[in-house]
């Protein structure tokens, strides 16, 4: 199916809500992450490998027990996007842009620079930043297959893989996407941080509650007709589990409720019928209808509420120089919210969750299946 967004498409320019971190706020995190950095360098007998997964216990219990000092303007700053459009950018998040040094040339470098003496100091302490501020919001927590299981993701283009339908990508248009629209315990609200954005790449943002259906394309929608499989980055091994239909749209209240699990490039539209293929084409056609762009500028973060609307991200071209575009990204799980109960029995591919604030709040880990958490191999790649 053709990408939601054509790539010379003007988006429309409807607004994001905004808001700022008061400038005592965001320096308050700043100021404690150092803290924390601090902390764990005098206790830790290895914290280079603390800071290669952030899931160290002693990580966890730090933010856990700290992320309770900051401002409660943090957390006013932090909840989910008010709005119907979806989405939220957080603004006035105190760094420079020549802080951390160059834009890694992969994840996998960001992730070892931050465990690296030489450049840890100010790599290690923003993923300290990432995680109370994503505490502040509900429950960050990673998956295990994907870069290494680390709970504060790199997004960073990476040579070799400018035409994949993957956060690493950068020539092609990344297309809009539920985060992880095959797997039921995916995040209720993403956060994607900006240190880097020289050339004001554009991260879309498309809410379903401000398209406009019908009350049969409506109902078409919401009948679990199609599968979503898991996207290319999982790797192999899906195929050894049941691919259950699901709904695209649900909602309980109406339109002005709608929420939706939509990611195009992985749903076999062939195999549906007709009318159901038009109904999702019409769909399609509205949320590049009200698509918007957020250009981040480094200290803005951009919420997403998973639930509501669709991201992606315009083309670029990467100079694999140390100025690219470089954010980082959080799933976010809200306690307080609960999905359609059906979703409890998908068995999520075999992919699996790592939610260490959930075990330290004495919860249940979700594994999508019912097991314990395994390790998976997921492949070097993410769709973000």
């Amino acid at each position: 199916m053709k990408s939601v967004l054509s790539e010379r498409k003007t988006l429309q320019p409807q607004d994001l809500e905004r808001r700022e971190l008061p400038a005592t706020a965001g320096r308050a995190v700043r100021e404690l992450a150092r803290e924390i950095s601090a902390t764990l360098d005098a206790t830790l007998a290895d914290p280079a490998a603390a800071a290669h997964r952030l899931t160290d216990p002693a990580v966890i219990a730090q933010i856990d027990a700290r992320a309770a000092e900051l401002p409660a303007e943090v957390r006013h700053a932090m909840r989910p996007p008010a709005t119907a459009a979806g989405g939220t950018i957080v603004s006035r998040l105190p760094l420079s842009d020549n802080e951390f040094g160059p834009t890694p040339p992969s994840w996998r470098e960001a992730a070892r620079w931050s465990g690296d003496p030489a450049t840890r100091a100010h790599s290690f302490e923003f993923d300290l930043v990432m995680l109370l501020l994503a505490r502040s919001a509900g429950e960050p927590f990673g998956w295990q297959g994907q870069q290494d299981g680390r709970l504060v993701n790199n997004i960073v283009p990476a040579a070799g893989h400018e035409h994949e339908q993957s956060g690493a990508s950068s020539k092609t248009l990344l297309s809009p996407h539920s985060e992880d629209a095959f797997h039921p315990r995916r995040a209720h609200l993403l956060m994607l941080a900006c240190l880097r954005n020289p050339d004001l790449v554009g991260t879309t943002v498309s809410s379903v509650r401000r398209v406009e259906l019908s009350a049969a394309q409506r109902a078409l929608l919401s009948a679990p007709t199609l599968p979503i499989l898991p996207d290319v980055s999982y790797g192999a091994g899906h195929e050894r589990y049941s691919a259950a239909p699901i709904p695209t749209l649900w909602s309980v209240a109406g339109p002005a409720e709608q929420t939706l699990r939509y990611d195009p490039a992985y749903t076999p539209l062939e195999d549906a019928d007709p009318e159901f293929r038009a109904a999702y084409e019409q769909l399609t056609v509205e949320l590049e209808r009200v698509c918007v762009t957020a250009a981040l500028a480094p200290g803005e973060l951009l919420l997403v509420d998973n639930d509501v609307a669709v991201h992606g991200r315009v083309p670029f071209t990467a100079r694999y120089d140390g100025t690219d575009r470089w954010l980082k990204r959080v799933n976010i799980r809200l306690p307080e919210r609960r999905r359609r109960a059906e979703e409890a029995d998908e068995n999520g591919y075999g992919q699996h969750i790592v939610a260490p604030f959930r075990a330290a709040g004495a919860l249940p880990v979700e594994s999508g299946t019912g097991e314990r958490a395994v390790p998976h191999d997921r492949g070097p790649l993410e769709h973000a």
